[in-house]
This record gives C-alpha cells, sequence and structure tokens, in this order.
C-alpha cells in the first residue's frame, strides 16, 4: 500500500507545486487569450512537471511505468490551448522513448491519447460553466480508453492497485480543476480591487473640481442664450447652438464625474430583470433604426434580482448604447438572459457585430478616461461597472475585431418576486 501512495503523493504534489508556480509567473486570468511568450512557459513548466512525474513512477509493477504525467499533458492543453499541449506531450514522449522497456509503444500511445482527448473536448470544457463536471467527465472518458488498452496489451495488474491510481488521478486532476478555478477568480478579485482604487482617485479628483467647474458653466451657458437672442452679429447667432451643445456636454461629462464620486443614493429592492431590460429596449429602438441597426430581445424571464431599478437600467441602456454605436453600417445587437440555477446566478448577454476589440482595448475598458470612441470620455463604462458591483454583480467583455463583441452581466438571482 505504502509503495503506491508515496510516489503517488510526490507526483500529486509535483503537479500542484508547478501550477501555483505558473500562476506566478503569468497570473491566471480569464478572458484573455495568451501571448506566445506565456503560452511557451506554460508549456515548458508543464514539462518539468511531467517529467519529474517520470522520475518518480510506481517502482514495483515490473516494467509498466504507471505516474500522473498524463494529468500534466490534459490540464495544460485544457486550459492553454494545443502548442503548450504539444511541448509537453513532446517532453513526455521523447522521454519515455529513452526509458525504453517492454511497454514503450503502450506508454506513448496513452500519452498521447491524453493530448487528443483534452484537445477535442477542450472548447466544449472552456465553455463549460461547471468545469468540475465536465472534467468529470473528459477524465472518465479517458479512463475508458486507457483501461480498454492496458487490458488488450498488457499483464492485466491487480484490480487494487488500478483502484487506488485511478482514484487518485482522478482526484489529482479535478483537485487542479478546483484550484485553477480558484486562482482565476482570487486574481480576478485583485484586478477588481486595483479597479476600485482607480475609480476612488478618480472620485477624489472630481469631487474636488466639478463643483468649481459647473458653477462658471451656467453662467457662460446663460450669458450665450441671452446674447443671441438679442444680438445682431450674424456670427454670434450662427455658433451659438455649437457652443451651447459643447458647454452641455461639457456638463454631463461633470455630471458623469459626479456620478462616480458621489454616486446617488441606492435603493435596493426586487427588481424585474426582464421588465428592466424590456423597457431598455422600447426605449433604445429608436436610437437604433437612426443607426439601421436591430434589436433582437430573447425575454426567458421572469428573473428578479436584489438593486436598485434606475441604476440597473442606467446601466444596460448604456452597454446597449455602445453596442449599436460600434456597429458602423448595420447590424444586430443581440439581448439574452441566462439562468445559472447552480450558482443561484442570472446572465444578461449584450452582443453586437460591430468592429470589435483588440486584446489590448479590451484589457483597458472601464478604467478612467479610456474610451475606443473619437468623442467619449470613458465614464459611461466607469459608471457601468461601478453600478453592476455595487449590486454584487460582475461585468465581462469578449470582443474579436471585425466579428463583435459580446458584454456579460451575471448577477444574483432571487427565487421569487
Amino acid at each position: 500500500m505504502v509503495t503506491l501512495i508515496k510516489p503517488l503523493l510526490v507526483n500529486i504534489t509535483i503537479l500542484f507545486s508547478f501550477t501555483f508556480n505558473g500562476n506566478l509567473f503569468f497570473p491566471f486570468q480569464t478572458k484573455q487569450p495568451l501571448t506566445l511568450k506565456q503560452k511557451l512557459i506554460y508549456g515548458f513548466l508543464g514539462s518539468f512537471g511531467a517529467l519529474l512525474c517520470m522520475f518518480y513512477p510506481i517502482e514495483t509493477l515490473g516494467e509498466t511505468h504507471f505516474d500522473l504525467r498524463m494529468v500534466a499533458i490534459m490540464i495544460v492543453t485544457l486550459y492553454a490551448g494545443w502548442l503548450p499541449g504539444s511541448i509537453v506531450l513532446l517532453s513526455v514522449v521523447i522521454t519515455r522513448y529513452l526509458i525504453g522497456g517492454q511497454f514503450i509503444l503502450i506508454g506513448i500511445l496513452v500519452s498521447i491519447l491524453s493530448f487528443l482527448i483534452a484537445f477535442a473536448f477542450r472548447r466544449i470544457f472552456l465553455n463549460s460553466r461547471h468545469k468540475i463536471i465536465t472534467g468529470t467527465l473528459i477524465a472518465f472518458l479517458y479512463f475508458y480508453l486507457y483501461i480498454s488498452i492496458l487490458a488488450s496489451a498488457v499483464i492485466f495488474l491487480d484490480t487494487f492497485f488500478y483502484m487506488v491510481y485511478f482514484a487518485a488521478f482522478y482526484i489529482t486532476f479535478i483537485a487542479l480543476i478546483f484550484v485553477i478555478e480558484n486562482l482565476f477568480r482570487i486574481n480576478k478579485q485583485i484586478n477588481e480591487m486595483m479597479y476600485m482604487d482607480k475609480l476612488t482617485m478618480i472620485g477624489q479628483l472630481a469631487a474636488s473640481i466639478a463643483h468649481e467647474i459647473r458653477n462658471p458653466l451656467s453662467t457662460v451657458r446663460g450669458f450665450i442664450q441671452f446674447l443671441s437672442q438679442d444680438s445682431s452679429d450674424e456670427n454670434l447667432k450662427k455658433f451659438s447652438p455649437l457652443i451651447l451643445e459643447e458647454l452641455d456636454r461639457t456638463n454631463s461629462i461633470i455630471t458623469n464625474y459626479l456620478k462616480v464620486s458621489k454616486p446617488e443614493q441606492v435603493q435596493l429592492s426586487n427588481v424585474p430583470l426582464h421588465e428592466v431590460i424590456q423597457d431598455c429596449v422600447v426605449l433604445m429602438r429608436p436610437f437604433a433604426s437612426y443607426s439601421n441597426v436591430v434589436i433582437d430581445y430573447d425575454d426567458k424571464g421572469p428573473f428578479y434580482v436584489q438593486g436598485d431599478e434606475q441604476h440597473l437600467k442606467q446601466a444596460v441602456m448604456n452597454v446597449i448604447k455602445n453596442a449599436i454605436e460600434s456597429i458602423p453600417e448595420q447590424g444586430v445587437v443581440r439581448i439574452l438572459t441566462l439562468p445559472d440555477y447552480f450558482k443561484n446566478t442570472v446572465e444578461v448577454s449584450i452582443e453586437d457585430n460591430g468592429r470589435g476589440m483588440t486584446s489590448e482595448q479590451l484589457r483597458n475598458i472601464g478604467l478612467p478616461f479610456y474610451t475606443t470612441k473619437t468623442k467619449g470620455t470613458g465614464l459611461g463604462s466607469m459608471v457601468t461597472n461601478k453600478i453592476i458591483r455595487e449590486m454584487e454583480g460582475s461585468i465581462e467583455y469578449e470582443s474579436t475585431v471585425g466579428k463583435g463583441t459580446a458584454v456579460k452581466i451575471v448577477l444574483p438571482l432571487l427565487k421569487s418576486e
């Protein structure tokens, strides 16, 4: 018993150690494509982990070599992609070939099989909302094929050994998925804390200057209106509407700054999310029609969330407006509501087929002063993010240049009205 468990514990320790080291090199982030540098580093870290596992196999099984190198191959392939997975697989195959032995081809075959299964189900796994369940199905499929190969090509070992080995394999595989998902969540919380610090900085700046600027602006606006009415100066009459428009735009920017620095009192109540979205769609349809954009709303309600109805409506309208403005000529904005009863949340997905954003723009969206518009200030996205966070929700952006953007707002779901 000890001779089985000891090398397995060493393998498990190695895999967890390299997982945390990978997070130290490049913190795990969701919805952000990996750079080539990141893929190479993850591939080499996974290779080192897998090779160390091979150096500590279960040594009492004759010429067979059982270890947990396949876990490293599957995890790296599932999360980092085919290139890092291929690096790990190549390292394992070469090392297994050098080790040699009677079952060299079987050892290489089961390693390649782990890569192929992980690669085949990678997209399903990444899009799954319940990765533990999806990972379990992937693991059991691999176990079925693995045991089939062993039964046909290797002298079948003691049943107790297989129970211990595959139990350790499964627990390690699922535990790594659990740890990685939690690292994703922790890194996201850290980023949100940094983001809130930036909002606080902007709020303090806005609070100190906004009122001082707003008062003279109101005075200037009043005098421009007064002078343009009784003046015989044609230039003044011609350009006064433009001046007033720019003054109003400046005043709107200051108002948004004040909403960030000193938001209105939030009145929490049970909000019918489906009705809020429907109201937003009705209000934004004239603007969409003017821009040759169709708003397609798939209402699967009723859904109820706890929050401030007016603030939530403002946030949703900001996102819809941005989606409409991102479409250059004509297109569609699709709005979906997707409940997740396991997590007790509801997701509002607002997708467009507009210009899309680059990975750099995605990283900066929602930051103070950052905008992709020629006349924007970035405050609309800031206010939207702040509102959603105040309702204990989250907001994520996914985008591809030339294909469009998807904004996903996740809110806690109430069981009933």
